[in-house]
């Protein structure tokens, strides 16, 4: 049987960027099988299920290659603060409070909100033990998305001289961390037909000693696991770098062996000449998260010279307290327009260039461009349609530029994943939206009582 979707605008993503007006696009099984005109599809699928997108936009899946799960019960929690007090008195005292029940209900928050608002593979980093790794490994393969998940690597010893660092409950032992992490990857990695995979992420040079990083980076050769880790974030701590190491952290990194096609380099906002260099001669990823790094204040990443050298750029959109949303068309709209203002020219990541970040350039980081990330026949139908019968996306003359510039997450009305129907007309059919909201209401109020936590406005409430 399978599924004919009809009537819709085809942003193809494919090798030459076709973009199909009326066109159509078969599904069978996992598989798109199809894709044209809605006048040639029609008669030779006449046995599917017709989706009529009424002109809407039919266009890949888009993939987040930043998020924190654990983060979306404590979207809020953290605004308008420095880091130093962002980290030390509200993400990681509300994180190091959490149990594997608060694990588990912000992983289904914050995959309900991705899957509504039309992402359908992501990359985790950073979960620690009492998350409860296993329980949120369940829920990715519920909610029927693609997911590289990595597991925190840390040494509890490296923060031991240190002073008002990191919340005690979030401390982890590295052999206990190493042993998890294989663990996880031997239970859950390829799990789900292959949707599943299981990577490494290790705390930030800085946070690591060197010799735990080059131990990270052996581990990941020997099991073919990717590695995430946050990179040249602040410029401060970059700063402290060189001066500890005598040399440009990115250089440290390569002479580490951390550098590669299968790691992400998160945020990448103070890069030299030299470690963008490195970068694209190692084809390693660069995730750039623009509302995260627009809203901390730690600057621009400098995409426009990284997409001139060629070197992967991807999108994320981190976490809830630093983002508060897991929107990623709200994360491209941010991208085209924040390097724009910063260059001053509008010239600066045009709109196709950002569709290809947020879609294949995301599957290429996470070793799926040949499975996601475009629309073509043999590849997974991974597939969003946006409903563009609304006065904000009327009239849709360029559909590159009213998917990055006037598009919203609630303008994704289906979803699908690997073939399956996840959502349609808006209702997500692989979760009970309404208990989880209600669930994720209730943990975060408990979840600031019990680490004693006030976040609300200075404002007066009655």
């Amino acid at each position: 049987m399978g599924y004919l979707l009809i009537n819709g605008t085809i942003i193809t993503v494919d090798r030459n960027r076709r973009i199909i007006r009326d066109g159509s696009l078969a599904i069978e099984g996992r598989d798109i099988v199809d894709i044209g005109p809605t006048e040639e599809l029609l008669p030779r699928h006449s046995g599917k299920e017709v989706i009529d997108t009424q002109g809407g936009i039919i266009m890949p899946g888009l993939i987040d290659c930043h998020v924190h799960l654990a983060q979306a019960l404590i979207r809020g929690s953290a605004d308008d603060l420095p880091l130093a007090d962002w980290l030390s008195k509200r993400v990681w005292v509300l994180q190091g409070n959490y149990t594997p029940y608060e694990g588990r209900v912000s992983a289904e928050l914050c995959l309900l909100e991705m899957i509504k608002s039309g992402t359908t593979t992501f990359a985790e980093t950073l979960l620690v033990s009492r998350y409860g790794c296993d329980g949120i490994a369940a829920a990715v393969l519920q909610s029927g998305m693609r997911g590289a998940l990595a597991k925190t690597i840390m040494d509890a010893s490296a923060y031991a001289a240190q002073e008002h660092t990191m919340y005690p409950g979030m401390l982890e032992d590295k052999e206990a961390c190493l042993e998890e992490a294989l663990a996880l990857h031997q239970k859950w990695n390829g799990a789900g037909g292959g949707r599943l995979s299981i990577w490494l992420g290790p705390r930030p040079l800085g946070s690591s000693p060197p010799g735990l990083l080059r131990e990270v980076a052996a581990l990941a050769r020997d099991k073919n696991m990717g590695i995430h880790i946050h990179f040249a974030e602040i410029r401060e701590e970059v700063e402290l770098l060189e001066h500890t190491f005598n040399k440009k952290p990115g250089l440290l990194l390569d002479e580490l062996g951390l550098l590669g096609p299968r790691t992400l380099l998160v945020h990448s906002v103070w890069l030299s000449p030299e470690e963008m260099a490195v970068i694209r001669q190692r084809k390693t990823t660069i995730v750039h998260n623009p509302s995260s790094n627009a809203k901390g204040a730690y600057g621009f990443c400098p995409v426009p010279e990284l997409l001139d050298l060629g070197v992967n750029v991807t999108l994320g959109c981190d976490g809830g307290p630093s983002n508060n949303t897991y929107d990623m068309l709200g994360e491209m709209k941010l991208a085209a327009c924040l390097h724009k203002v910063n260059k001053l020219d509008p010239t600066t990541v045009p709109a196709e260039k950002v569709i290809e970040m947020a879609t294949i350039n995301g599957a290429r980081a996470l070793g799926l461009d040949q499975i996601t990330g475009s629309l073509e026949t043999g590849k997974r139908a991974d597939v969003i349609i946006l409903d563009c019968n609304k006065p904000h996306l009327v009239p849709n003359l360029n559909p590159v530029s009213t998917v990055v510039y006037a598009a919203r997450g609630q303008d994704v009305d289906t979803v699908f994943i690997d073939g399956k129907l996840v959502m349609h007309r808006r209702r997500v059919m692989t979760m009970d939206e309404e208990a989880v909201l209600v669930e994720a209401k209730a943990a975060a109020a408990n979840l600031l009582k019990k680490a004693g936590i006030d976040v609300r406005s200075g404002w007066p409430e009655y």
